[in-house]
């Protein structure tokens, strides 16, 4: 299923038998934050699928300024219904985890289907509807957990939104937002994340391919490969260790 987006800045995939799924900017990046607050939550894979089909259903991904009666956000949480206040829903970080702390409360939740599963927690006038979203999501899931190599791929348009220090500031703070404490060191031009082990490695890779276009990450390397904003793709490089991740972003103009 194609996601209806004003343009295709991301591709994401997760091996030769799925198909991808293509993203805009935005939806990549909540994509990115859904995940990295359930790996935070200790959430299963499968959890994270949940998460990830039922905000794909509730809102195409998009954090949205309103909905159906009072509802918000990602996940179309409702104020009136005890989900938080409307600044905290707009917050998504916040809202995915709520999403996830009332899924942890569903008894049996992993063995269920996905969309009874996200049912259970939202309540919908369509409980079938997160149904259709399963395979995509396992796609996303797969690839942001770091199971995927080289799996996100965004091609950064037009001019950067952010350069230079302002850039790897910003961009450090939402990664320790998203991540927790995240142990980061200076370099060139931007820092570099401690991989702790290929999996977390491949994580912050592609979770800062994802917010390349909003903070102006130029560059990722990792592993032996390379992703460039320059045509928007991962290739294979020498010198890409696998102990740090690192992110190098445009330099001022």
């Amino acid at each position: 299923m194609t996601l209806p987006a004003p343009s295709r800045d991301c591709t994401v995939r997760a091996g030769d038998d799925s198909p991808p799924v293509t993203l805009d900017a935005a939806q990549m990046a909540n994509a990115a934050t859904i995940t990295a607050i359930g790996v935070r939550r200790k959430m299963p894979e499968r959890g994270v699928v949940v998460a990830l089909a039922t905000a794909l259903q509730e809102s195409k991904l998009e954090n949205l300024p309103g909905g159906d009666r009072d509802s918000l956000g990602l996940f179309q949480q409702r104020p009136s219904q005890g989900w938080g206040t409307p600044e905290q829903i707009r917050d998504p970080r916040y809202s995915a985890g709520r999403f996830y702390a009332g899924l942890k409360k569903v008894r049996g939740w992993q063995d269920m289907r996905v969309t009874d599963a996200a049912q259970a927690v939202q309540r919908s006038a369509f409980p079938e509807a997160y149904q259709k979203w399963a395979d995509e999501a396992s796609v996303l899931a797969a690839a942001l957990l770091g199971r995927a190599t080289g799996a996100v791929a965004c091609t950064v348009p037009g001019e950067p939104l952010m350069r230079g220090a302002l850039a790897a500031t910003s961009l450090t703070k939402i990664l320790n937002l998203d991540w927790g404490t995240v142990e980061t060191v200076p370099a060139a031009a931007g820092f570099a994340v401690a991989a702790g082990d290929k999996t977390a490695g491949w994580r912050y890779a592609h979770w800062l391919v994802s917010h390349a276009t909003d903070h102006g990450v130029k560059t990722v390397r990792f592993a032996g490969m390379e992703w460039s904003a320059d045509g928007g793709r991962w290739s294979t490089v020498d010198g890409a260790g696998a102990d740090l991740v690192r992110a190098e972003v445009f330099a001022d103009a």
